[in-house]
C-alpha cells in the first residue's frame, strides 16, 4: 500500500500520456478531413464541462470552497490561456504539420516552465552547485533542439510516396505550423504556472476542471461565432468526428485535465509536465502504425535533444530538492515544505 501511495501520480501520469497521444491521433484525423478547429474546442469543452459538472457537484459539495470573484477570474483565465489559446494553437499547427513533429513541442513544456518561472522568482539558479548549472545546460539544450526542429527538417526517413505539393507552399505551411505549435508550448507552460496557484487556493480538481471548461466552452463560442455566421456549420454528422469529440471531452479536456490538476498540487508542475515525453512516444507509435505519416531526421534529432535537456533540467531540479530537505531540517525544522515552482 506505501508502495502505490509512492506511484500512484506517475500511474496516473502514464495512463494520461496514453490518453492524450490517442487523442493527438483522433483529431489529426479528422483535422485532415475537414473538421473546423474551434468547432472541436467547442463540442470538446462543452462535453467535458457536462461530463464533471456533476461529478464535481456531489463528491466535493462539501469541502469545495465559496467561489470569489478572484478565484472566478483565476479559472477564466486558466481556461482561456490553457484551455481556449493552447488547444486552437496546436489544432492549427497540428493541421500544417504531424502528430510526432506536434508532440515534440509539448515536450518543451517543463523547459518553458522552468524559464518563464525564473523572473517571476518561482524558480531560482544557483550557478555555484551542480544542480543549478544543470538546469540552466538542460534548459539550453532544450531550447537548441526546439531551434533544430523549427530550421531543420531533414531527409526523410521512410520510403513512402510524397504528395504533389507545390515545395514553397509545403515549406510555408510547416513554418506556419512551427510558429502556432511554439506559441501552444508556451500557453501550455504559462497553464501549469496558473494552476499552481490555483491549486493552492481552489484545491477541488472536479470543480475546478469543470469551472475551467465552462468559462473555456463560452470562450470558443464566441470565437467561432465571429468566424462562422452559418448555423448549418454548428452540426458534426460523421461518426469518426463524433467519437473523436466525445472522447476529447470526457477524457483529453475532462478526466486528463483533473488528473493533472491534482498532480500538480501533490508534485508541482515541474513534475506533471516531466511525463510530457511519454504523449510522443505513444503517438509516434500510433502515428508510424495508423496514419502512415512521415519521419524526418530534423524531427528525430531535434526531438531527442528537447527530451535529453529536459532530463538534465529535471536532474537538476531533484538534486536541488533534495540538497534543500537536508539541509532545511537544520536551520529551522517547522518550515520543511517539498520544494514547487
Amino acid at each position: 500500500m506505501a508502495c502505490f501511495e509512492q506511484w500512484k501520480q506517475v500511474i496516473a501520469m502514464v495512463g494520461t500520456c496514453f490518453c492524450l497521444a490517442v487523442v493527438n491521433i483522433l483529431l489529426k484525423k479528422v483535422l485532415n478531413e475537414g473538421l473546423d478547429h474551434l468547432l472541436i474546442i467547442f463540442y470538446r469543452q462543452i462535453i467535458s464541462t457536462i461530463f464533471l459538472s456533476p461529478i464535481a457537484y456531489f463528491w466535493e459539495r462539501k469541502s469545495r470552497p465559496k467561489p470569489t470573484i478572484a478565484i472566478l477570474c483565476d479559472h477564466f483565465l486558466s481556461a482561456l490561456i490553457g484551455v481556449t489559446l493552447t488547444q486552437y494553437l496546436f489544432l492549427l499547427g497540428l493541421k500544417f504539420t504531424s502528430a510526432t513533429f506536434t508532440c515534440a513541442f509539448i515536450n518543451m513544456v517543463p523547459v518553458n516552465t522552468f524559464i518563464m518561472a525564473l523572473p517571476f522568482r518561482l524558480e531560482k539558479v544557483n550557478l555555484k552547485h551542480k544542480s543549478g548549472r544543470a538546469k540552466v545546460f538542460g534548459a539550453v539544450v532544450s531550447v537548441g533542439g526546439a531551434l533544430l526542429l523549427t530550421l531543420y527538417k531533414g531527409i526523410p526517413l521512410r520510403d513512402l510516396p510524397t504528395p504533389s505539393e507545390d515545395p514553397n507552399t509545403g515549406t510555408k505551411r510547416w513554418g506556419t505550423g512551427t510558429l502556432l505549435l511554439t506559441g501552444g508550448s508556451i500557453m501550455w507552460s504559462s497553464w501549469f504556472l496558473i494552476q499552481a496557484k490555483i491549486g493552492k487556493t481552489y484545491p477541488c480538481q472536479y470543480s475546478s476542471t469543470a469551472m475551467i471548461s465552462f468559462f473555456s466552452t463560452i470562450q470558443s463560442a464566441i470565437l467561432y461565432i465571429a468566424v462562422h455566421r452559418n448555423i448549418s456549420a454548428w452540426l458534426i454528422k460523421g461518426n469518426l468526428d463524433i467519437l473523436t469529440v466525445l472522447f476529447s471531452g470526457i477524457v483529453g479536456s475532462g478526466l486528463c485535465y483533473v488528473v493533472m490538476s491534482w498532480c500538480v498540487k501533490e508534485r508541482g508542475p515541474v513534475f506533471t509536465s516531466a511525463f510530457s515525453p511519454l504523449i510522443q512516444i505513444f503517438v509516434a507509435a500510433f502515428d508510424i502504425t495508423f496514419l502512415h505519416e512521415q519521419i524526418h531526421l530534423g524531427s528525430v534529432f531535434g526531438s531527442i535533444l528537447v527530451v535529453v535537456g529536459m532530463y538534465i533540467l529535471l536532474w537538476g531540479k531533484l538534486n536541488e530538492a533534495a540538497l534543500c530537505n537536508a539541509i532545511k531540517p537544520v536551520t529551522d525544522p517547522a518550515t520543511t515544505t517539498a520544494e514547487e515552482i
